[in-house]
């Protein structure tokens, strides 16, 4: 397996994979990842209003149905899933040894609850940080001096 470091930058809506070859080495942007409807307000992503339902007492009363998770949340879950999909299969390919996540403290958490045990068992650090709109320059800043 080759000495390569992949950084995983990423938000709700982008990600964005580096490698670097050394240990203080530069990084080099591989791959970016979208998901637009990251982007998208709550109202964008539902078609219409919550269904309507009779009570069970029978009393004649109605409400809206409440819709068991936020439609935000899980676009942003759809994302972390695909995120992990990619890390796996460059795992499967040997394409990395060591791992580094840098993300947005909540798509952080979906992220980790989606890598399988072989991806997190590579992952050397964790940085809570949006740092996806930063050049790979600055984002190597944040990193420590070795990688």
């Amino acid at each position: 397996m080759p000495n390569i470091t992949w950084v995983v930058v990423a938000d709700s809506s982008r990600a964005r994979i580096f490698k670097a070859e050394s240990a203080h080495g530069p990084l080099q942007e591989l791959a970016s990842l979208a998901h637009p409807e990251g982007r998208l307000h709550a109202h964008e992503l539902t078609s219409d209003l919550p269904g309507r339902a009779f009570d069970s007492s029978g009393l004649g009363g109605r409400h809206a149905m409440e819709q068991n998770i936020d439609p935000k949340e899980n676009e942003a879950l759809k994302f972390a899933r695909q995120v992990a999909g990619h890390l796996e299969n460059g795992q499967s390919d040997n394409q990395f040894a060591r791992l580094v996540l840098v993300a947005a403290p909540k798509f952080l958490g979906h992220l980790r609850q989606n890598l399988s045990d072989r991806v997190v068992a590579l992952v050397s650090q964790e940085i809570d940080k949006n740092l996806v709109q930063q050049s790979a320059e600055d984002i190597r800043r944040h990193l420590p001096e070795r990688l």
